[in-house]
């Protein structure tokens, strides 16, 4: 599963290359989609006007929900002290679940907000850039 926390999430909205190529492509792979957390895109979308227009234009993007569980967990985790509540909404969908198999990858611009052993990649990275 791959996840766009909020930095992302504005990256692709401003056109960014390396993903929007990447959700053009998993647009015309079944069952491949970019998740963003509900929260990302709130706060995305707090912070420019009509962003989830064009996030939301592709095809290959859904929406995590917050429902009730993440709910409590995305709470417990802003007061342990993990950091906002977009980017603990972020860390909660990287998390391991049983509805999704295999490990989750999650795209940003600061791979500093996470803690060790969450599998984050810089959207600004060559190697996102398709440079080796």
């Amino acid at each position: 599963m791959i996840i766009l926390d909020t930095g992302a999430v504005k990256a692709l909205a401003t056109g960014h290359k390396a993903l929007n190529l990447l959700a053009g492509n998993m647009a015309t792979t079944p069952g491949d989609q970019l998740r963003i957390p509900a929260l990302s895109l709130m706060q995305a979308e707090a912070d420019e006007e009509h962003l989830h227009r064009r996030v939301l234009a592709f095809s290959s993007v859904v929406v995590d929900p917050l429902d009730t569980m993440a709910a409590a967990t995305v709470g417990t985790m802003i007061r342990d002290g993990y950091g906002s509540p977009d980017t603990c909404h972020a860390l909660y969908c990287a998390l391991p679940r049983a509805e999704f198999t295999g490990m989750s990858i999650l795209l940003t611009e600061d791979e500093r907000r996470y803690p060790p052993g969450v599998v984050t990649v810089d959207i600004n990275s060559p190697g996102m850039l398709g440079f080796h």
